[in-house]
């Protein structure tokens, strides 16, 4: 019995060792030192800016329409073709106008005739004239008689223009080089005076529209540069104020503002998003904090970063953050201008993990 006794004190003497020995190596593993780069945080100081939301667009587009009502008899074009200035794109069929110019063709013809008769008599009775064969009367009669038959002739030529003019509104042709961007009626359909038919635009500039509060407008200036953030391609380009609109009647307090784009290589599309940053008067200047987007750490719907404390160790930090400009991203809390964080770490990071900065 007592040897069986010693054989159960020496197994629990064992079974305590082995412990011991698991807890040394968990405490050796989470006192481990992880190797980290740290880096300082990026301040941009800069004048007082003004964000002004706007959309794309091309500095040439039309929307073109019709002021004759009649159906659509062909569309020529689709969208995204590309069309030259004069190219016929869509035709209207209007048998009242076609018969309006049949007539006039016919008045013409008539008042043509007319003329021809009227300078032949003309000619005659002012050489009778001359030569005493003829009254004044006679050929003041038929000089007046010569007159009328030019001024209708001349009538009959300007209903023809105006026909002209009026066909220009059933044969649409582009107003200049561009593409289709949209269509908005279909072969068969009654065209209406004024609404729109299909929409052009030209290559090459843009220009992006926004909308101004009014007490930022007398800080702007027409002709001043701004920076234009197309968060779609994530890409800012210069611009510059083109117009500026001065009443806010119809806005409801907000301003009118284009600006022109300068030329680019990157795939700006008409209709994206923008965000205009406008330099303002009289502002103080603020330091904003930029980060690199690779570094941040997101938890679900939190964002975060690690810092190192005093005592050498590692904190996650959450923030607020603001608008993404390129590879950087704007933070609007929980990071100081005079502080560092953690670039890059040799090793999984944690609360508390202890640190050393290469």
């Amino acid at each position: 019995m007592r040897t069986n006794k010693n054989l159960i004190l020496l197994a629990l003497v064992a079974l305590s060792l082995q412990s011991c020995g698991t807890d040394h190596s968990n405490k050796s593993e989470s006192s481990e030192i992880i190797s980290v780069k740290v880096s300082t945080v990026n301040v941009d100081q800069k004048e007082g800016v003004l964000n002004a939301s706007g959309k794309i667009e091309a500095v040439n587009s039309a929307n073109l329409s019709t002021r004759m009502m009649g159906y659509v008899n062909k569309i020529y074009v689709n969208i995204g073709e590309k069309v030259k200035k004069g190219q016929l794109l869509v035709s209207i069929s209007n048998n009242e106008l076609q018969a309006q110019r049949a007539q006039v063709n016919a008045k013409i013809t008539e008042a043509s005739a007319a003329v021809n008769n009227a300078k032949k008599d003309y000619e005659r009775y002012k050489n009778l004239y001359e030569q005493n064969s003829a009254s004044q009367k006679e050929f003041d009669d038929v000089t007046a008689n010569f007159k009328m038959a030019k001024a209708r002739l001349e009538a009959a030529n300007e209903m023809k223009n105006e026909i002209a003019a009026q066909f220009a509104y059933i044969n649409i042709r582009a107003p200049f080089n561009g593409v289709v961007i949209n269509t908005f009626i279909d072969e068969g359909d009654m065209a209406n005076p004024g609404v729109p038919l299909l929409a052009i635009e030209g290559p090459g500039k843009f220009e992006v529209t926004a909308m101004v509060p009014e007490n930022e407008i007398s800080n702007i200036k027409s002709g001043i540069p701004v920076a234009v953030f197309i968060k779609a391609i994530d890409t800012t380009i210069k611009a510059q104020v083109s117009e500026l609109s001065i009443s806010a009647k119809n806005t409801g307090g907000q301003y009118l503002m284009k600006a022109v784009l300068d030329d680019t290589e990157a795939p700006v599309l008409s209709g994206m998003y923008a965000t205009v940053m406008i330099p303002t008067e009289n502002k103080l200047k603020t330091s904003t904090v930029y980060l690199p987007k690779d570094v941040l750490v997101k938890k679900g719907q939190l964002t975060g970063i690690y810092t190192v404390s005093e005592q050498q160790t590692a904190i996650l930090r959450w923030l607020r953050i603001g608008k993404t400009f390129g590879d950087k991203v704007e933070v609007l809390s929980g990071l100081n201008p005079d502080e560092s964080y953690i670039v890059s770490a040799k090793g999984k990071l944690y609360n508390g993990a202890k640190v050393s900065i290469e």
